[in-house]
Order: C-alpha cells, then sequence, then structure tokens
C-alpha cells in the first residue's frame, strides 16, 4: 500500500501563513494510486504528476505539477517525505519564482 494516497492538509509553510494557505478553501495536497493528483493553497493551485519511491527505508514522492498562481499560468515541482505517521514534510517550487517548505497532515476521506 502506498502511505500518500489521500488528502493531505497543509499545516505550515514557509513562505506562507495559515491565513493565506486557507484563503479559498483549506490548502491541501492530494494523492492518488495512479500517481496523479491536485493541490491548493492561497491562489495557487495546480495538477499534479508523481512518482513514489523508498530511499533508505523513507517513504517518499517527488512531482511536477501545472496550474495557476494568482490566475495565471505556473508550473513547478516539489517533493515530500513521510517524516512521522500521518504527517509529511517536503517542498513546492514555483517555476521563476517562489519556493518554500511544506508540513501536511493526513485527512480522513469523506
Amino acid at each position: 500500500m502506498n502511505n500518500f494516497v489521500g488528502k493531505w492538509r497543509i499545516t505550515e509553510m514557509e513562505q506562507w501563513d495559515q491565513e493565506y494557505i486557507d484563503f479559498v478553501e483549506p490548502g491541501y495536497f492530494l494523492f492518488d494510486h495512479e500517481g496523479v493528483g491536485e493541490f491548493v493553497f492561497g491562489t495557487i493551485s495546480g495538477s499534479i504528476d508523481c512518482r513514489f519511491s523508498e530511499v533508505k527505508g523513507i517513504s517518499r514522492v517527488e512531482y511536477t505539477w501545472e496550474g495557476t498562481s494568482e490566475m495565471e499560468s505556473a508550473c513547478g515541482r516539489g517533493w515530500f517525505e513521510i517524516n512521522e505517521k500521518d504527517k509529511i514534510y517536503g517542498g513546492l517550487f514555483i517555476h521563476n519564482s517562489d519556493d518554500s517548505w511544506v508540513k501536511a497532515e493526513k485527512q480522513l476521506m469523506e
């Protein structure tokens, strides 16, 4: 079973505070079994193409994304590692723009 599959609520980011993260809706990342997903935080959203792996016993996902930032086309890349049960830590990079570390917690699916 892939431990990343599911919805992850963004709890903290280096560059943006929680008010901005939850500006439109509660910020999240979503990964499915097919290696695709999506994310939303603030005025930034994107579709994800990802690859899951395990390196030295640590579950990891690397992804590229394309979407919008403040209603302009945007793209980038990122990664996450599971750093403790139901918590991930990683990075989000916006091509030719900002980057930030990200922390998130797994959410129960409705």
